[in-house]
């Protein structure tokens, strides 16, 4: 089975890549990607065969798609503090971007799986958040992502399109940069601490949310495509934990053996109080999945992290710092 993966050389493309090269069921491997947050040093030894493109160029994904058996849709203009910087651009890329790939896999009659966000649910407050519960998001990347998977589902519908709607939550792991404005926490944290710098945390830190390893999302993901895994509906990605951004500090700390101030921010426009998945779904079509750990899987983030040329503890600047979470003036 031939596989395209759009936003292949990004920190989930890349390790999907990865992981269906792997499999002896799979074949070739494409990686479309604009290489606006993607690295190509991402797709190195993998085997994957990487095209620099855009999803919004129609003739180029349908050429691509007409190689291909399935598609793995993970293409899109990523953060919530990205959107509310450029609101238009995250939704030609994730809303308008999503259709261009959907409308070469209908043409081709193609399987598409595509990531959506746990940001959809936005400021419902129940938890653990279910497949079924309203949606209210609070962002514009959140209302992109909403739009994607509802294209998605619409073209399963109406042309029958087989199609998978995965909603992620907070998938972290090797890969995932940090170093620039919109780091997601985990890598964040580790880079503050690896450097002596203060973590910065927005809001009281009290704020929780679903950290799902990414070992396990591209198993899912792989699996999805292997077996043509189809659902109506989105279906969570993710296993139910819930742990607090300070707690996430706390853990880090003892897994790096550094120490840092924390520095308190405001809270960020956009963001979500609280996020559990409820797994049920994922489980009913995934009987045999197994999660890795958190403690596990940030050892593992941590490990490749210091495999990095500039987090090498030769460097001065990972001399010991203030002891972690003293205070430190805003």
């Amino acid at each position: 089975m031939n596989v395209l993966v759009t936003g292949g050389a990004g920190f989930i493309g890349a390790n999907l890549c990865q992981e269906l090269v792997s499999r002896p069921d799979a074949g070739r491997v494409i990686a479309l990607d604009d290489l606006s947050t993607g690295f190509a040093a991402n797709l190195e030894g993998t085997g994957a065969e990487l095209v620099e493109g855009s999803i919004l160029d129609s003739s180029l994904v349908e050429s691509l798609v007409a190689r291909v058996d399935a598609v793995v849709h993970l293409a899109a203009r990523p953060s919530v503090p990205r959107s509310l910087a450029d609101p238009v651009a995250s939704h030609h890329v994730n809303a308008t971007g999503t259709v261009t790939v959907l409308e070469a896999c209908r043409r081709a009659g193609v399987h598409v799986v595509a990531a959506s966000s746990s940001s959809v649910y936005g400021a419902t407050a129940v938890l653990p958040k279910h497949e079924q519960l309203a949606t209210r998001p609070l962002s514009p990347y959140a209302a992109s992502k909403l739009a994607t998977e509802a294209y998605l589902l619409a073209y399963g519908a109406s042309f029958g399109l087989p199609a998978l709607a995965f909603r992620f939550f907070n998938v972290y792991g090797p890969l995932q940069p940090a170093g620039h404005a919109y780091a997601a926490v985990v890598p964040a944290f580790i880079d503050a601490l690896l450097r002596g710098a203060p973590v910065r945390v927005f809001g009281d830190g009290a704020q929780t949310r679903d950290f799902t390893y990414v070992g396990t999302v591209v198993r899912v993901l792989a699996d999805a495509v292997l077996r043509r895994v189809t659902c109506a509906g989105p279906v969570n990605l993710a296993f139910g934990t819930r742990v607090s951004v300070l707690d996430l500090a706390r853990q880090l700390a003892g897994i790096t053996g550094r120490q840092s101030a924390i520095r308190h921010e405001p809270p960020r426009t956009g963001d979500v109080r609280d996020s559990q998945a409820a797994d049920g779904l994922l489980r009913e079509l995934f009987p045999d999945l197994a999660q890795v750990p958190l403690v596990e899987g940030l050892e593992r983030t941590v490990e490749w992290f210091r495999t990095l040329p500039e987090y090498h503890p030769e460097r001065p600047e990972h001399a010991a710092h203030a002891a972690f979470g003293s205070a430190e003036p805003n």
